[in-house]
């Protein structure tokens, strides 16, 4: 019976879902039907998904604050056409651009993130209700979410792999269209079904058994679960405890030194930022020793910490300048900051404050002309501009390449360079051009080639070979793809065998010294020439011994090519693929090459 009762109200819930939030519906099921048109014809709908998506979270924050501050239905149908107007100025913002970039991708993510906070505090504002209630109700209501959509399309892809195993063939793409179903629609109608009503302008015309119900429903939504609380209180606030201590441990022994340049580290103290706000927030509904001990340390651990990191990420930017990321990385110190003032100040019940400050800082981020992507974009135009009018290689909006340039401006340009082009900003920099691709026309704009920041701190290579370059194979009679891989132990050393004037060779490899050899042998065994292949990777590794990568790309055959000669043969290598990685104590070496032989 009481298993009933609970499907019932599972199935209650839902309904009452659609009936609550029907404009986040219809913009959900218009989303589900793009993204099951992108599966079936393998079309590009992401500019309609994320116009749908934009819709549904502005259509479901909108409503939590008509149910808060408003009953007249009027009002209510003047949100939903504010939703229907947001929306549509969003699509024609971004149907303007041929593609959805990193940037549209971003900033749409900010502003979903901040309608989601929105969503949770705005029924609770100056509400009986506190913020710490809402927010434990809507992480319970993700989570079972998650959980119950997981077990659904688990369920359902194994009933779809028993009918194309055992009855008839299904194409491959329902399990996708499962997924897109389960994801698209059941997993946030069910996330709201689980919100419950809070109290608001409408009470006053509910009955007092209505009233009743909801607040039951919303006091059994923001009660902790006792496994949680365990969870929180005896697993995660120790792990966390021990990882401050190690990240104190590494600031304190590094604080003169590696700590100001370590980009490693930054994403791992925004990890304990967010950890420890979003902790605190969960543990303020706790009554326990160990949360008490958090909420009163953790604060005042949090500002420090964060403050060091700031000041590393200002520092950085006097050398790579202003990206979105540490943009981003920054505003959100700044936040972690104030907040952890505020939380160490403030009472619990006035965590909504924190709420309302990381939608603001989410605004800013996003909102031209003191935005992360305005910014960073107009920072390395003019880093870029600057660096080459120094150097004399830009005039009258036309670069000269220089190779001569120090290794310092090489740096700036490339990094300045890949941004740029990474966020496709390259094609509104005149001196560059709309057709400007980075990967194709680097070297012969600039007359080097390019370095990629290399985020664990070690030089590394990679050349790649222009595929439409010719090969002059005129004077060699012998032709072949070498390998070499040094991690590949079980490699056969013999590469081929062939015929010439009569005499059979040997090409062969040995694996002994790292990364090995290339062996040319007649058939009685004596060798005519051996290659190091060490020597040959050497040839093209010119990194120089710091935090970047040299990438090669699309080089010549000339370039590519490596040449070893002795009275008996000419053996010439051409690079196809070719990659040195200095993340040990040694270098590891990969390549592919052509090898073109002449036998004299």
């Amino acid at each position: 019976m009481k298993l009933l009762d609970k499907t019932w109200e599972k199935i209650s819930g839902l309904v009452e879902a659609l009936s609550r939030y029907p404009l986040t519906v219809a913009f959900l099921v218009a989303a589900a039907m793009v993204n099951a048109m992108a599966i079936h014809h393998e079309v590009d709908y992401t500019k309609y998904l994320l116009t749908f998506l934009v819709g549904a979270f502005l259509a479901f924050t909108l409503q939590a604050a008509w149910e808060r501050f408003s009953d007249k239905p009027s009002v209510r149908i003047a949100t939903m056409a504010v939703c229907l107007i947001l929306t549509l100025g969003y699509f024609v913002i971004v149907r303007q651009y041929a593609s959805t970039s990193i940037e549209t991708w971003i900033r749409t993510s900010v502003a979903l993130l901040a309608l989601l906070i929105a969503y949770i505090w705005v029924p609770v504002i100056n509400s009986e209700v506190s913020f710490n209630q809402g927010f434990m109700a809507a992480f319970k209501a993700f989570f079972n979410s998650l959980l119950f959509s997981g077990v659904l399309f688990t369920g359902i892809t194994l009933i779809i792999t028993a009918i194309d195993l055992l009855l008839f063939r299904v194409s491959d793409k329902s399990y996708l269209h499962t997924l897109n179903i389960v994801g698209m629609l059941f997993a946030p109608i069910y996330f709201l079904s689980l919100i419950p009503i809070y109290p608001g302008a409408a009470d006053k015309n509910q009955s007092s058994e209505t009233l009743e119900h909801n607040r039951e429903k919303v006091e059994r939504s923001s009660l902790c679960p006792k496994f949680l609380e365990v969870l929180i209180s005896y697993i995660i606030i120790p792990l966390l405890t021990i990882y401050t201590i190690i990240l104190i441990i590494y600031i304190a022994r590094n604080i003169t030194g590696d700590f100001w340049i370590d980009n490693r580290l930054e994403p791992m103290l925004v990890s304990f930022a967010i950890a420890v706000i979003l902790i605190y927030i969960l543990a303020s509904s706790l009554e326990n020793k160990v949360a008490e001990w958090f909420r009163k340390i953790f604060p005042k651990v949090l500002v420090p910490i964060v403050l060091f990191q700031i000041v590393a990420s200002v520092l950085r930017i006097q050398e790579t300048g202003m990206t979105h990321g540490r943009y981003y990385v920054i505003i959100f110190g700044i936040f972690a900051v104030v907040s952890g003032v505020l939380m160490c100040f403030m009472p619990i019940r006035k965590n909504g404050i924190i709420a309302a400050l990381l939608i603001g800082f989410s605004l800013v981020s996003i909102m031209p002309p003191v935005d992360a992507f305005t910014i960073s974009r107009t920072n390395q135009t003019a880093r870029l501009t600057d660096v080459l009018i120094e150097n004399k290689m830009l005039e009258n909006n036309t670069i000269s390449p220089n190779a001569s340039v120090s290794e310092a401006a090489k740096k700036i340009i490339s990094d300045s360079v890949n941004y740029l082009a990474m966020m496709e900003y390259s094609k509104n920099i005149p001196y560059l051009g709309e057709e400007f691709n980075v990967y194709e026309d680097f070297y012969d704009t600039f007359g080097f080639y390019r370095y990629d920041e290399n985020p664990y701190r070690q030089d590394s290579l990679y050349l790649n070979l222009n595929q439409q370059s010719p090969l002059d194979i005129s004077g060699y009679e012998t032709f072949v793809v070498v390998n070499f891989y040094v991690q590949d132990e079980k490699m056969d050393s013999l590469i081929c065998t062939f015929e010439s004037e009569g005499k059979v060779y040997t090409l062969s490899r040995d694996k002994i010294a790292a990364p090995g050899m290339l062996i040319l042998s007649e058939e009685n065994g004596s060798e005519l020439m051996r290659i190091d292949m060490k020597d040959v990777f050497d040839h093209f590794d010119t990194s120089s011994g710091d935090a970047y990568q040299i990438s090669k790309d699309f080089m010549s055959a000339e370039a590519a090519t490596f040449k070893q000669e002795n009275d008996q043969v000419a053996i010439s290598l051409v690079a196809m693929f070719l990659a040195i990685e200095k993340s040990g104590a040694e270098p590891i070496y990969n390549g592919d090459f052509y090898v073109l032989i002449h036998i004299k």
